[in-house]
C-alpha cells in the first residue's frame, strides 16, 4: 500500500511563503516601536531617549560589532554634533534635528541579517549627491584612520 506524503501544516506552509527573514521582521518591529515612542518628544527628550536607544541597540551586539559601533558613534557625534542619535529599525543612527527628524546615517552591524560586513549607510535626505551617481552605503571591514576620515567627511557632508 503506497504511503501517503506528509501534508505540511497550515503553519508550515505559510512560514515557507514569507518574504522577509526573520531579521527583517523584526527591524519592522523595532521601527514601529521606535515611531511611537519617539512621538510627542520635545527636542531635548528626542536626543536623550535617542542616545539611550542608540546606546542599548549597541550594548546588543557582539563584541566585534559594538566596539564598531562604538568608535563610529563617536566620529559621527564629532563630525556633526547637531545630528540627533537615536535608532532606526533597531540599528544606530542618527537624524536631522526638528519636528520630521529625518534619519541621514546608520550603522548596519553585520550581526544584524549574518553578512560578513557591517555597513554605513545614508538615507535619501542625506546631502551626498555628486553628479549622476554617488554611493549610499559602505561596508566597513576595518574602521581605519583612514575610514574613519572618511565616514566623517561624508557625515559632515550629508548633514549639510
Amino acid at each position: 500500500m503506497p504511503s501517503k506524503p506528509a501534508t505540511k501544516s497550515k503553519n508550515q506552509a505559510r512560514d515557507d511563503d514569507r518574504v522577509f527573514s526573520e531579521a527583517e521582521r523584526a527591524a519592522v518591529a523595532a521601527t514601529a516601536r521606535e515611531r511611537k515612542a519617539a512621538s510627542g518628544r520635545s527636542p531635548a527628550e528626542a536626543r536623550a531617549e535617542g542616545l539611550k536607544d542608540l546606546r542599548d541597540s549597541l550594548a546588543k551586539m557582539p563584541a566585534d560589532d559594538r566596539a564598531m559601533g562604538e568608535r563610529i558613534h563617536e566620529v559621527v557625534s564629532d563630525a556633526a554634533p547637531a545630528l540627533v542619535p537615536k535608532t532606526y529599525y533597531g540599528m544606530p543612527a542618527y537624524a536631522k534635528e526638528g519636528k520630521d527628524g529625518k534619519v541621514i546615517a546608520f550603522f548596519k552591524p553585520k550581526s544584524k541579517f549574518k553578512v560578513r560586513y557591517s555597513t554605513f549607510g545614508f538615507q535619501p535626505d542625506a546631502s551626498l549627491d555628486d553628479g549622476d551617481m554617488w554611493a549610499t552605503e559602505f561596508a566597513v571591514i576595518k574602521l581605519t584612520a583612514s575610514v574613519e576620515s572618511r565616514i566623517a567627511d561624508l557625515v559632515k557632508k550629508a548633514a549639510g
